[in-house]
């Protein structure tokens, strides 16, 4: 006997979750069944004001509930220093660390032709813009070491160059073809100080 039409569909759902496979969504999916009808609610609610109150910051791309995230508006941050990361789980990876004190700017992805996502699709167009605008000495880029994004880091370091700005990319410590959301704070804090320019 399998499950339910209504199952089915829940535990379909769960499955297209990054990290969630099979056997979990089976196990969410019952656990929620068996919670009370109040806990389901409060569930869904948040994730409803979630979707609703949180947006990507004006400035940087971190996901904030306000127009201006609160390390863009933190006036003891150093705002001369951007590391560039590819998504905004990225830069919550630094923060653990709490030894970066510049600025972020999230890409929202990165190059990957066989994807069809090229520059063009990326921001990197307001991380030009940033540099242009504001007294920027250093570029860290703190790409994933795939494929992807060393292609995504040899395209920044070919445009940010000729800008006269410092261009640093993270160093020991990141195996290749890892993503920054599953190191650790120290090997992250280890491989930012270990940067080398580009």
């Amino acid at each position: 006997m399998g499950y339910t039409k209504s199952l089915e569909e829940l535990i379909a759902k769960l499955v297209k979750l990054p990290g969630i496979g099979r056997r979990s969504a089976e196990r969410i999916a019952l656990f929620l069944l068996q919670s009370s009808d109040a806990d389901v609610k409060n569930l869904t609610g948040a994730i409803i004001r979630a979707k609703q109150n949180i947006r990507l910051c004006k400035v940087c791309n971190i996901l904030t509930e306000g127009e201006v995230c609160q390390i863009c508006q933190n006036p003891a941050r150093d705002n001369s220093t951007i590391c560039v990361v590819e998504e905004p789980k990225d830069v919550l990876a630094f923060e653990k660390t709490a030894k970066f004190q510049g600025l972020y700017h999230v890409l929202m992805g990165s190059i990957s032709p066989l994807d069809g996502r090229g520059p063009e699709e990326l921001k990197i167009k307001e991380l030009i813009d940033r540099i242009k605008n504001k007294n920027i000495k250093e570029i860290i880029i703190a790409t994933d070491s795939d494929t992807e994004g060393e292609t995504t880091a040899i395209y920044l370091n070919k445009i940010i160059k000729p800008l006269g700005v410092k261009v640093t990319r993270i160093g020991l410590g990141i195996p290749v073809g890892s993503n920054l959301e599953y190191i650790d704070s120290t090997t992250l804090t280890h491989s930012l100080e270990s940067r080398r320019e580009l």
